[in-house]
């Protein structure tokens, strides 16, 4: 059963100074938000499920204003690419674009960790991943990026079922139990995980 969306106006998020010791571009490491991407509506509305990691991704920024955001994911039934949509509302709710990177390419979790990582190597000053997505997916994301040597947290994300059934979202928990062992097993057989980074 598909929840009901939500038209409510995301939350505007207040510009804050940059955090002591990293007021200058490479002076020090940061935290990467990334936003895993889900279901685009027609006309380019986020779905609910995407509605709610990025609630989390702007909680998460207005608390760490030194934290840059990557929101990832390709275009899905309906365009645009989710990044995309993902970063149209994160700037219209006030966050600075210069604090946002595009990876509108992941057509899956595991695509999305592995151009997420491309990025992340590129920029190379990544302290942590804060890994924005619905609780359910958290675990599977949090471990991907672990093999891949990331420091990572787990934010509180919102939780609302809305009208979506206990039995859907039964069958997706256990989606993410299996998808877990397996998508970690790819990612060490495609020579992706590294050592642990300082």
């Amino acid at each position: 059963m598909t929840a009901k969306c939500d038209n409510r106006p995301f939350p505007t998020i207040r510009r804050h100074p940059p955090a002591r010791g990293q007021r200058r571009a490479g002076s020090g490491r940061r935290d990467y938000i990334v936003i895993f991407g889900a279901a685009v509506r027609p006309g380019g509305r986020p779905s609910p499920a995407l509605r709610l990691r990025i609630e989390g991704a702007l909680a998460w920024a207005r608390d760490h204003p030194a934290a840059m955001l990557l929101p990832t994911g390709g275009v899905g039934a309906h365009g645009p690419a989710e990044a995309l949509v993902m970063r149209r509302v994160l700037v219209e709710a006030g966050i600075a674009a210069s604090r946002i990177i595009v990876e509108r390419h992941g057509r899956d979790t595991l695509e999305s960790v592995r151009l997420c990582h491309r990025l992340l190597q590129e920029r190379g000053d990544c302290r942590r991943v804060i890994c924005c997505t619905s609780r359910y997916h958290q675990p599977r994301c949090a471990l991907l990026f672990r093999l891949l040597g990331y420091r990572v947290v787990i934010p509180d994300v919102p939780r609302r079922m809305g009208r979506l059934s206990r039995r859907s979202y039964g069958r997706m928990v256990a989606r993410e139990v299996a998808a877990t062992p397996y998508d970690g097993l790819l990612l060490l057989l495609g020579g992706d995980a590294a050592e642990t980074l300082a």
